[in-house]
């Protein structure tokens, strides 16, 4: 219990309730629109500590609510087929550009998450839908998911270009859902290796992330509960400007 406790001790307790409060959010925000955990988490930490400190604090979380995900749908093994390219280079480009890269590889890396969750604003807000054609997706496929990879390991956010991709594969809601959590899984894991490979992500991180689990799954049970009382457009199009303005403060001012 010291190892689980020994994070939080360090950081001290008003930076503790900020963590809680994030993934309490981060999970409300999957709850409702079935993405945005990681992305939460990991734009609302960066104001408060460093990009690798706060992706090793997701590891536990997002692995978790995103096999949970992907395990609704019965869907899985077809995806797996149609998206087995994407997946492999995701997890092959996330190595590649934690050896490259890496989320902790200087002051820029704070620039670098404010200018992924800011682009990926600015998708979600004013992007044209794609529609990918069919024959195209045996090379854009793993294109995206390098691309995507080497993001994910720069600034712990895995969601450019992979979800815009998936979401042009004219797939059903429930296999779009089930395809994301898919997709977010794998990030997830290749994110650990990588982060395990820069030695950010030990004993006390592991234990650190495992104690936030609890607020992200009662974050996630509210957002459930609420999708059915509110507006889930409104909802999503005020994700996505706060998004926009938390990208661009840590773009600016790092």
């Amino acid at each position: 219990m010291n190892t689980f406790l020994a994070f939080y001790q360090n950081i001290g307790p008003a930076l503790s309730l900020l963590v809680i409060l994030t993934f309490f959010l981060a999970g409300a925000v999957k709850g409702v629109i079935g993405l945005g955990l990681p992305t939460v988490a990991m734009g609302l930490l960066g104001l408060a500590m460093a990009p690798a400190q706060a992706a090793a604090l997701l590891i536990v979380p997002s692995t978790l609510t995103n096999l949970w995900q992907l395990a609704a749908g019965g869907h899985l093994l077809a995806l797996l087929r149609r998206l087995g390219g994407m997946l492999t280079m995701i997890f092959i480009g996330t190595l590649l550009g934690s050896v490259w890269l890496g989320i902790d590889s200087g002051p820029w890396a704070a620039h670098g998450l404010g200018a992924a969750l800011l682009v990926y604003a600015l998708y979600g807000l004013v992007g044209p839908g794609l529609r990918v054609a069919p024959a195209r997706e045996a090379w854009l496929g793993p294109l995206c998911g390098l691309l995507t990879g080497v993001v994910t390991a720069a600034t712990g956010v895995f969601v450019m270009p992979a979800v815009p991709y998936l979401q042009g594969l004219g797939l059903s809601r429930d296999e779009l859902v089930q395809a994301l959590g898919l997709s977010f899984t794998v990030s997830t894991l290749a994110l650990a290796v990588g982060l395990a490979g820069q030695d950010a992500l030990g004993g006390q991180a592991l234990g650190a992330s495992l104690l936030v689990l609890a607020p992200a799954l009662l974050g996630m049970f509210a957002g459930q509960w609420l999708r059915g009382r509110i507006s889930a457009a409104l909802f999503k199009r005020c994700f996505f400007i706060g998004l926009a303005l938390l990208g661009g403060h840590l773009l600016v001012n790092g």
